[in-house]
C-alpha cells in the first residue's frame, strides 16, 4: 500500500508559479513509478508528468512542456511539480498518482494509488 498526500495548490495569477509536492508513505517510494494527473471543470482526468523510479525518464503532456518540471526526491519520499508561466487553462484539481513498479506508464489507468487532489487555480 502507499498513500499520497498532495499539497502547494493555490490560487495564483496568470503567468506565477506554483510548486507541488506529493508526500507518499508505505511500501517503498524506490521502486515506484510516479505521475501528475489533472481534472478541469467538465473534463476527464488527464496526465500532467510522470517520472520513473530513478527519475532518467520524463514525459510532458504536449501543452506544459517548457512551463512544468516533474521531479523526484526518493530519500524524502515526495514527489514534485514545478508550475511555471501559469495559465487559466491550467486550471483544475491536481492528483498525484504512483504504481508499484520500476517502469514508465502514462495512462491513469496504469496507476493505482491516488491522492486526493489538490486545487490550482488560475486567474486571468
Amino acid at each position: 500500500q502507499v498513500q499520497l498526500v498532495e499539497s502547494g495548490g493555490g490560487l495564483v495569477q496568470a503567468g506565477g508559479s506554483l510548486r507541488l509536492s506529493c508526500a507518499a508513505s508505505g511500501r517503498t517510494f524506490r521502486a515506484t513509478a510516479m505521475g501528475w494527473f489533472r481534472q478541469a471543470p467538465g473534463k476527464e482526468r488527464d496526465v500532467v508528468a510522470v517520472i520513473n523510479w530513478i527519475g532518467s525518464f520524463t514525459y510532458y503532456k504536449d501543452s506544459v512542456k517548457g512551463r512544468f518540471t516533474i521531479s523526484r526526491d526518493n530519500a524524502k519520499n515526495t514527489l514534485y511539480l514545478q508550475m511555471n508561466r501559469l495559465t487559466p487553462e491550467d486550471t483544475a484539481v491536481y492528483f498525484c498518482a504512483a504504481r508499484s513498479s520500476s517502469g514508465t506508464y502514462i495512462t491513469q489507468k496504469d496507476y493505482n494509488y491516488w491522492g486526493q487532489g489538490t486545487q490550482v487555480t488560475v486567474s486571468s
